[in-house]
């Protein structure tokens, strides 16, 4: 019993901590400030149609991936909607740091902000369409388990690839020099939708497409640059950057070295006619 207890206060105290999170992160726009997806979108492709082909094919390939204990582990580990730090926790290998509330603030803030104003843009679409799932049309249990969660609720377009595109679009403007892996691991997050049947292809890659939509609305707040600003200066501190980025920046600011030589090798002053070397570039002077 007293066990029993333990683990009750031990959920409640969680989920108060989830809910504590999520009405911490004030959007950088309300909903009816972001693009609306329901007029910019096409519709999903219909039961009948050769797109539609496609989805069954890459539905096919997606049952063929759980053969691969290690492909469909990850997929299932991708599946994590509530608890943002393991969701990214998915791209930490990626980015080259682990994000966390308490080791990078300002990036975890720059994320979870991000996503309370981009989130939201799937729900009128997904109501809109209803779009049956894959699992439901088959009829087949998901290895994820999420069967009752997602049961009725549209797969148009796909929240999670939503989500996992436009975390991947804002941890390569933090360090782009990663930008190959970063975009790597978005990718295959968005394909593990397609891998437990949550999501028809098309759902994926129109959240693609949507989450790039998103991206470019974010960079319009004074507030999202000046905390993407923050973010990139704590990447850089934690990944030991912090000299080169200060002497790249000193760099600009110094004055820059202009000389001007006869012929015979000597210098002179700036108005006589010779050879001007400006920051190690030679220059002939009338």
């Amino acid at each position: 019993m007293k066990k029993f207890l333990i683990l009750a206060v031990a959920a409640v105290m969680a989920s108060m901590n989830i809910n504590a999170q999520n009405e911490a992160a004030q959007p950088y726009y309300e909903l009816n400030e972001m693009p609306e997806l329901l007029e910019i979108m096409p519709e999903p492709p219909a039961f009948d149609s050769p797109e539609f082909a496609n989805d069954v094919v890459r539905y096919c390939w997606g049952k063929q991936q759980r053969m691969d204990p290690e492909r469909v582990a990850l997929a299932i580990a991708d599946a994590e909607w509530d608890d943002l730090t393991k969701f990214f926790g998915q791209y930490a290998e990626a980015f080259g740091l682990t994000i966390t509330p308490e080791d990078t603030p300002e990036i975890y803030k720059l994320l979870e902000t991000s996503l309370a104003t981009t989130d939201p843009m799937r729900k009128k679409c997904k109501a809109y369409y209803g779009r049956q799932r894959p699992f439901e049309r088959f009829d087949e249990a998901m290895p994820s388990h999420e069967e009752d969660d997602l049961r009725g609720e549209g797969s148009y377009p796909s929240g999670h690839s939503l989500r996992g595109w436009g975390v991947a679009l804002l941890l390569a403007q933090i360090a782009p020099e990663r930008a190959n892996e970063i975009f790597k691991r978005g990718w295959d997050y968005c394909n593990s939708r397609v891998i437990v049947g949550a999501h028809w292809q098309s759902d994926v890659d129109a959240s693609r497409t949507a989450a790039s939509i998103g991206f470019c609305a974010l960079q319009g707040s004074p507030e999202f640059r000046a905390q993407m600003e923050k973010a990139q200066e704590e990447y850089a501190v934690k990944t030991g950057q912090t000299v080169g980025v200060e002497t790249v920046a000193a760099a600009a600011q110094a004055p820059a070295q202009q000389y001007i030589f006869r012929v015979d090798g000597s210098r002179t002053a700036e108005q006589t006619r010779g050879i001007k070397v400006q920051n190690g570039r030679k220059y002939v002077t009338q």
